[in-house]
């Protein structure tokens, strides 16, 4: 797999933060029945490779990455339990290239022009801004498109159910990454049917 094979799956990939390891696989069942394949799975908190593990052995339909991945460590650490991609916050040669050595598609992040450059250096035309309403939004990605016409981004960081559209109508973004399928207080209560209808609704975002 390719990670711009991920773009076929929907327009929002959900970007996930799980505290509790017991919440895991009940959030992604609720995210598969609206629609939504694909889970970035961040490591940001000590649970998280237990609840890809998880999700990974009980829903086998599911298409479970890794994203915060930082070092070759945590590259071949999530390669080894069964994730199909990696999701880097920056990018660097040194994880870039192991990530090739591995066979672990990476959608590394960048916010520079000479990131992008970097990465493309490295074999990468698919890139995540990162984070993306901070480093410019939509302005940049305009701007990228004439020096990078060959590259296509996943905006993540501050899109919303509201902005996706905006971002999704550029040419160079055939998908967004977006934290609000899972609201934090949602999971707390375990209201994984609100969480369905979060996702029917990111599945159903047009192209303006």
């Amino acid at each position: 797999m390719k990670t711009l094979d991920l773009v076929n799956y929907g327009p929002v990939i959900p970007v996930i933060v799980i505290d509790k390891v017991e919440d895991a696989v009940p959030m992604a069942e609720a995210l598969l029945e609206g629609g939504i394949k694909v889970l970035e799975v961040t490591l940001r908190t000590a649970c998280a490779m237990e609840a890809m593990d998880r999700i990974i052995k009980h829903l086998p339909e599911a298409i479970v990455g890794a994203g915060t991945v930082r070092t070759k460590e945590d590259a071949s650490a999530v390669k080894s339990i069964g994730c199909k991609f990696a999701v880097s916050p920056g990018y660097t040669s040194e994880i870039g290239k192991h990530c090739l050595d591995i066979g672990l598609p990476l959608l590394p992040g960048v916010s520079t022009g000479s990131e992008v450059m970097m990465a493309n250096n490295d074999g990468y035309y698919f890139l995540k801004l990162f984070p993306a309403v901070a480093v410019g939004g939509i302005n940049l990605l305009k701007g990228f498109a004439g020096p990078f016409s060959d590259v296509k981004f996943c905006p993540t960081g501050g899109v919303t159910v509201q902005s996706a559209s905006d971002f999704l109508s550029l040419p160079n973004v055939p998908v967004c990454g977006g934290t609000w399928l899972t609201p934090k207080d949602l999971v707390a209560n375990k209201n994984w049917v609100e969480i369905t209808k979060l996702a029917k609704e990111a599945s159903a975002i047009q192209r303006l």
